[in-house]
């Protein structure tokens, strides 16, 4: 009993002294609506928000009212806040456009970054990203909501199964009403219907999930053409932007089609996969449907209601942690991965200018 107990005590002791240091992260940015997920997040072991940098003053207080963060962790420029806490990592919560000037300020001391999708506003932006996080030995994640849902992971398992046969079609659906509708604040929404400062507007806001999926679940092919054709629904909403898309990738065998919008009437992301045996239909973070077909048009159906994600893939901030850690390696084309968002800002290119152009964009496959 003693030999157990010594066991146990010597087991976990290993377990303290293995255990990382919380990771000194810095906030860039406050205006993303999405900042909220980590303002709000719960404290824990494996990060500790040590600075933030915002601008706007009266943005700044309201949320340190909202959250309980105290205004004396607040600069007023990133370099300014990498003096005086030095911080690990930095997760951005501000317009798309600086995604760039993040990094330029970042790579160079040898500070990780996590930005909110998509990683850039232009592949030549994208790339300049990529060079650094390369020459500077640093990781650079990009974070969707999608990476959290049990489905998509579920629906990607059931294809590689060989359960629905190979892949023929996929559709992806995400969107919601519209940034002015739901209520976006008006710092949100200053940048989001700006074409330079978010890249364009539905195109980009929801376009990068479907051709993020489409990346991971091909494994990173990259598409042999994509033709999108974009609407202005709402002009007295987003009178700069366009706030409808239909995004069409073909490969050699299958075929994409992605579906962003700004005029859904009910938020959605949501993805279908069609293969030559059956369907799986991933309808929202936690509920998947396969459909096998039977004959002509009869089919059997199952219902899964699926927990959230396992962790660390329920909370991206401890994905990125346990990244930088080297607790986790990201598998190829995982959905955080850069590689994945080089190929997703490339599909997000040739959409744009294929939207402006009129024409189909045939890519060069290297």
């Amino acid at each position: 009993m003693k030999k157990l107990i010594t066991l146990l005590i010597l087991f976990f002791m290993s377990i303290g002294y293995s255990q990382d240091p919380p990771l000194k992260l810095g906030v860039v940015g406050l205006t993303h609506g999405h900042v909220g997920w980590i303002l709000s997040r719960e404290v824990q072991s494996d990060i500790n928000m040590v600075g933030i940098v915002e601008t706007n003053t009266e943005l700044a207080k309201r949320l340190s009212e909202e959250f309980g963060f105290s205004m004396d962790i607040v600069f007023s420029s990133m370099d300014e806040m990498i003096k005086a806490v030095k911080p690990d990592a930095i997760a951005a919560f501000g317009n798309i456009k600086d995604h760039l000037i993040i990094v330029q300020a970042a790579a160079p001391k040898g500070i990780h970054v996590m930005v909110e999708k998509p990683l850039a506003t232009t592949l030549e932006d994208a790339l300049k990203i990529n060079n650094l996080a390369k020459k500077h030995n640093i990781q650079v994640l990009t974070n969707y909501e999608t990476s959290w849902y049990e489905t998509n992971v579920k629906a990607n398992s059931l294809l590689e199964q060989g359960t629905i046969g190979e892949l023929r079609k996929v559709i992806i659906r995400d969107g919601h009403k519209g940034p002015k509708k739901i209520g976006v604040s008006n710092e949100f929404l200053e940048w989001l219907t700006d074409p330079e400062l978010n890249g364009g507007g539905a195109i980009t806001d929801f376009g990068c999930y479907g051709a993020n999926l489409m990346t991971w679940i091909t494994k990173g092919q990259i598409p042999n053409t994509v033709t999108a054709v974009t609407q202005q629904l709402q002009p007295e909403n987003n009178p700069n932007v366009d706030d409808d898309a239909t995004i069409i990738l073909t490969y050699d065998n299958k075929m994409a089609i992605l579906e962003p919008s700004w005029n859904w009437p009910i938020g959605r992301k949501d993805m279908e996969l069609y293969g030559t045996k059956g369907a799986v239909y991933s309808d929202n973070p936690t509920q998947l449907r396969l459909r096998l077909s039977k004959g002509y048009s009869d089919y059997t159906e199952e219902t899964f209601l699926l927990p959230e994600r396992d962790k660390p893939y329920d909370d991206p901030f401890s994905v990125f942690a346990n990244v930088i850690n080297g607790n986790l390696i990201l598998e190829p084309f995982n959905v955080y991965s850069l590689e994945n968002n080089l190929i997703t800002m490339q599909i997000l290119q040739a959409a744009i200018n294929s939207a402006k152009s009129g024409t189909t964009i045939k890519l060069e496959i290297n």
